[in-house]
């Protein structure tokens, strides 16, 4: 039996008004829980990891003497200072605390957080000319060592036809590479640049 939505969401009103945390202080569980009602979170899974973040986040104001009202305590500036110099939580407990308070403060004070701008996206790298990837092999060839041949041609492969360059040949595992399509797919780990 499915809940209605109307109901589903008096549930989770009633959650974030009785939520009283012994891991915040009671000010700051106060702040929590009008900032996440003005949020109207759809869930109450959802509502109480918002809840956690704010109530979190507004100790760390209580603390460090900030005003505990909205355009304050979710400023950007707050919350990823916040969220780099908090102690003692896992770098996922910060990545996921940071983007619960994104996603509050986007919301309870939408004028500090401007729209995110798309991102631009690049053309692929056009794949190097026969001529040019005869070259490469010919130094790879000329490699003093079997080892170092094989090490050359195999840096060659990946960038004559998926486009890859310095940087992204750094990861290149063997285990990276597949045939699919009628094609070569190679796949990059690492940072995205």
């Amino acid at each position: 039996m499915e809940i209605p939505k109307c109901c589903m969401r008096d549930d989770v009103a009633a959650y974030t008004g009785r939520w009283e945390p012994s891991s915040v202080s009671p000010q700051a569980a106060a702040f929590a829980r009008d900032v996440i009602g003005q949020v109207a979170p759809r869930g109450r899974e959802r509502a109480k990891n918002l809840l956690w973040a704010a109530g979190k986040v507004a100790d760390y104001a209580i603390g460090i003497g900030l005003d505990l009202v909205p355009q304050v305590v979710l400023h950007p500036s707050v919350a990823e200072r916040f969220t780099r110099c908090a102690p003692g939580l896992s770098p996922v407990a910060r990545r996921t605390l940071r983007t619960n308070l994104r996603f509050a403060g986007r919301r309870v004070v939408p004028q500090l957080y401007p729209a995110d701008l798309p991102l631009p996206r690049e053309r692929s790298k056009q794949p190097y000319s026969p001529a040019q990837i005869a070259g490469y092999l010919a130094l790879a060839d000329a490699q003093p060592a079997i080892e170092r041949r094989m090490r050359a041609a195999g840096l060659v492969c990946p960038g004559a036809g998926a486009g890859l360059i310095r940087g992204d040949l750094r990861d290149v595992r063997g285990t990276d590479v597949a045939c699919r399509s009628g094609g070569v797919i190679v796949s990059v780990r690492g940072a995205a640049r």
